[in-house]
């Protein structure tokens, strides 16, 4: 199945809700990001919320998540646009924490202090920046208190990422479920009891339901439109001008050392692992 999101609203505009399959997607930034597998689940949760985030962008708007914690994983990263282009990266990809009970203990991995940084850019002159302590370090939760906390927006946020026992991602995805302002509320219960009982996001994805087929799961007879289907795919923005331009930002005394102690400097996008090699003389025109 091609990796893709699907929004709707629901006809009296009081809900709306976005489902992904981000299979693809997480396997291909596994592969580049070389995690285990506890690694490979939370940075998998973690692109898949921003992929639905993304679903709520529009034009040349982007969005990022990073997750700061106290875990052996430190940091991750996530970054989507309005478009469906998608990138992920992990400071520590190897965490090497046993199963908990037979799941992968994402929350330890996390760690159960730090914070969620959320960053938009929405076109304005500075990007809007929000940030809430973890609330249990499982990816879907802090995301959705993150929701509800920052944005006043009663959400609920599903997150699933499958591995085989290879440690290939078979089956990856999510859905998000917003009450908008000053809406009825009166599907509020109906759709709490389908939550309830809904099987996990990567079982349905595996049984061969789409995003679409999930949503009208959940919202079976109650009115909505479809309004939205936009594709997912990998794609890093970096390239050697802007990699250029972050080597001069390390100041002349900085880079008069890497001339002096290195025949070439190389830098490795985090994202994508692309290296960009730079010789003495391309470092010397970079000094003001």
């Amino acid at each position: 199945m091609k990796d893709h999101l699907v929004r709707i609203l629901t006809k009296d505009g009081s809900l709306r809700a976005i489902a992904a399959v981000t299979t693809n997607l997480c396997e291909e930034i596994r592969q580049r990001q070389q995690t285990d597998p506890t690694a490979s689940v939370a940075l998998g949760r973690l692109v898949t919320g921003a992929a639905l985030m993304g679903g709520l962008l529009k034009g040349d708007q982007r969005l990022g998540l990073m997750l700061e914690g106290n875990g052996p994983l430190q940091k991750l990263h996530a970054e989507t646009d309005a478009e469906g282009h998608v990138r992920g990266s992990v400071k520590t990809p190897e965490c090497g924490l046993p199963l908990k009970d037979g799941e992968f203990d994402v929350a330890s991995a996390i760690g159960r202090a730090g914070f969620l940084h959320v960053i938009k850019d929405l076109g304005l002159k500075e990007p809007y920046r929000g940030m809430v302590r973890l609330y249990r370090s499982t990816v879907a939760q802090d995301l959705a208190y993150y929701f509800t906390i920052s944005e006043q927006i009663p959400s609920t946020v599903a997150l699933g990422v499958y591995l085989e026992p290879d440690g290939r991602i078979s089956a990856a995805g999510g859905f998000l479920v917003q009450v908008m302002p000053d809406g009825d509320e009166s599907f509020i219960g109906l759709l709490e009891e389908r939550l309830a009982v809904l099987p996990p996001t990567t079982t349905l994805l595996r049984e061969g339901l789409g995003p679409a087929h999930i949503l009208e799961r959940i919202f079976a007879g109650i009115p909505f439109a479809a309004q939205e289907h936009t594709d997912l795919v990998f794609r890093c923005g970096c390239n050697r001008r802007q990699i250029r331009r972050m080597l001069k930002t390390l100041g002349d005394e900085e880079l008069r050392r890497l001339i002096e102690e290195e025949e070439q400097t190389s830098v490795t996008c985090e994202y994508c692992r692309s290296r960009y090699a730079f010789s003495r003389s391309e470092l010397e025109r970079l000094l003001g």
